[in-house]
């Protein structure tokens, strides 16, 4: 599968480190932000860097991880936004600090935080763990010095997604207002997000 034209990858050494550097800018910005929905974007924004530094390196491991990585964090990404929707529609504000002690009200929506914040920071079994490892050996087959970006990234990515996850489910809830429960369409719809990439997880070889 030939997606960039017929060149030596030492060509494309500006784009991938750019790419990587840029991952890393991006995890960075997300540990600063208090907005529950910037933060999962600036997370899109550092996984798509990844998957621009794998197409640049052209190996059928790099495309197939990216490939991977792609849709896993398709699923991902959209969990979280509608997870974030959820908890903006019962406490009308996106800063994480107000958000906080869920868990203590709606302990099943903190189960669906927790299931996709794992899948995030690329845990096992998931596709996105095997879209990162494809990606990391690739990376690291190309040249060894880009696993310090690569590692870097990795450990700051898991650093905001358990800074998400405590600040809007631990500790005891600032607002003093009513909180609605669930509905069932809310776990339907985490339901159709997470079942289809488990999967899919289980049978790789349907997408890359």
């Amino acid at each position: 599968m030939q997606i960039m034209p017929t060149m030596k990858t030492d060509l494309f050494l500006p784009f991938i480190i750019l790419a990587l550097w840029g991952a890393t800018l991006a995890n960075l910005t997300c540990l600063q932000q208090t907005d529950l929905k910037s933060l999962i974007a600036y997370s899109s924004i550092s996984h798509m860097g990844l998957v621009v530094a794998a197409i640049m390196i052209q190996t059928q491991w790099s495309l197939s991880g990216a490939m991977a990585l792609m849709i896993a964090h398709g699923f991902t990404s959209s969990a979280l936004f509608c997870l974030a929707n959820t908890t903006y529609e019962r406490t009308k504000t996106r800063i994480m600090v107000l958000t906080r002690g869920f868990h203590n009200i709606l302990p099943m929506l903190t189960t669906w935080w927790l299931l996709t914040n794992l899948m995030n920071i690329a845990t096992p079994p998931t596709m996105n763990f095997t879209g990162e490892l494809l990606i990391a050996s690739s990376l690291f087959n190309w040249c060894p010095t880009t696993m310090i970006m690569f590692g870097l990234s990795m450990l700051i990515t898991a650093s905001y997604s358990l800074h998400m996850f405590l600040s809007t489910q631990m500790s005891t809830s600032l607002l003093n207002m009513m909180t609605h429960p669930t509905h069932s369409r809310e776990h339907l719809l985490m339901v159709l997000h997470i079942i289809p990439l488990m999967l899919i997880s289980l049978k790789p070889e349907l997408v890359i």
